[in-house]
């Protein structure tokens, strides 16, 4: 097919597509753009605010600081290295220690106590306090007397077997490991000087599954011969 231009008419055409009264600017007022939205600016801190929040983590460190230092004058922490206090005692545990709790010298048989090692002052040591000055400890066939008393002792890794007797001197006192015969002490090396004492166990705090209050002993009716 073809298409036949000479005899197309004038009027197909016409010599102005614009309408009248409209010009191409009236047109270009006549369209309209969608604006992009505004950006919504980002919510900005109070004046001040930031140093406010400052002055709280520092004041919050400071305290947590203070708290730490204070507990510290008062508590103190140990770990057991040894096998010396098994059962009641074993290796990897953490103590927590009062370093109060001999203060005013009321040293009670029975109790827990980390001392520092007389034969060499670095080394601290874990024992359980048996004789207090005036005391009188004996010994023999496996059982321990105190003042005379049999000390019935349940608490220990089995009877003791070692002998010797033990009159504690003014300012001195007598301890022992509850793993009686594995276990560096007084019936070793003698009476402990109490300026040695650093305090009195009190807890076991780690590991977790194993926090408890220690267990102090009584020794019953044990009492200084006059």
């Amino acid at each position: 097919m073809s298409l036949d231009f000479e005899n197309t008419r004038q009027e197909d055409f016409p010599d102005n597509p614009i309408p009248e009264g409209d010009s191409p600017s009236a047109l270009q007022d006549n369209i309209t753009f969608e604006k992009a939205p505004e950006e919504v600016p980002f919510p900005q801190e109070p004046p001040g605010r930031t140093k406010r929040m400052l002055v709280e983590a520092f004041q919050t460190i400071v305290l947590a600081l203070i708290f730490y230092f204070a507990i510290d004058t008062f508590i103190g922490r140990v770990e057991v290295q040894n096998i010396s206090m098994l059962p009641t005692l074993h290796e990897g545990q953490f103590l927590m220690v009062d370093r109060f709790a001999y203060r005013k010298g009321d040293f009670e048989r029975g109790d827990i106590v980390i001392f520092h090692n007389p034969t060499n002052p670095d080394e601290d040591y874990i024992k359980r306090l048996i004789g207090i000055p005036g005391d009188m400890i004996e010994v023999e066939n496996g059982e321990m007397r105190v003042n005379g008393e049999l000390q019935v002792e349940p608490y220990i890794s089995g009877p003791p077997q070692y002998a010797g007797e033990w009159t504690v001197p003014e300012g001195y006192l007598f301890v022992l490991g509850d793993n009686r015969n594995s276990s560096y002490d007084s019936h070793s090396w003698g009476y402990l000087p109490q300026e040695n004492v650093i305090g009195k166990a009190i807890v076991i705090y780690w590991p977790p599954k194993e926090i408890q209050i220690i267990r102090h002993e009584s020794f019953g009716n044990a009492e200084v011969n006059p």
